[in-house]
């Protein structure tokens, strides 16, 4: 297997505070959750279920789940890495979907196509979308895995718009 073939294997670092209010760290381990869909990985990192999200001395609870939703929890956010394969070995372009959410979508390693409606961006290493409730899908077509990360934000329509998209045709 070769360099860019290799699974995540970063490490989710979560910091906390000590019984004197000193920062210290809680956690360096693998992500909790990851789970496999046609052409793509997923690794759960991290996600909040309310803005402002609570910070106490140490996390209430794991904020991650094996079955996570696509989209964060409603007032909340999530961050996950996705690696996506290569088209010619198994990866698949996504279904065109939209979220009332904003996400960041930060090109870690690889070659992204962005699928609009009516349009594509080639994106590369460095590259960061800010996509905004829009119709997209995904699709690797290079020759190795590409790996982005996730940054997603509980969003709503705005009444202008929902006006001029009735069929919002939004994901679960």
């Amino acid at each position: 297997m070769s360099q860019e073939d290799t699974p995540y294997r970063g490490r989710r670092i979560v910091t906390g505070h000590d019984a004197t209010g000193a920062s210290v760290m809680l956690a360096a381990e693998a992500p909790p959750h990851s789970r496999t869909l046609p052409g793509a990985r997923f690794y759960e990192i991290w996600g909040t279920d309310r803005s402002p999200a609570p910070i106490g001395s140490v996390p209430a609870e794991e904020p991650t789940s094996d079955r996570p939703a696509i989209h964060p929890r409603e007032g909340g956010s999530a961050i996950r890495i996705i690696d996506f394969l290569p088209a010619g070995r198994g990866g698949v372009r996504s279904p065109m979907h939209r979220t009332s959410t904003v996400d960041y979508g930060i090109v870690l390693e690889g070659e992204m196509v962005l699928i609009l409606t009516e349009s594509e961006v080639a994106l590369k290493t460095g590259d960061v979308v800010v996509q905004r409730g829009t119709d997209h899908a995904w699709e690797n077509r290079s020759d190795r895995i590409a790996r982005m990360a996730f940054v997603l934000l509980h969003g709503e329509f705005s009444e202008e718009l929902r006006a001029r998209l009735p069929d919002l045709h939004l994901m679960p």
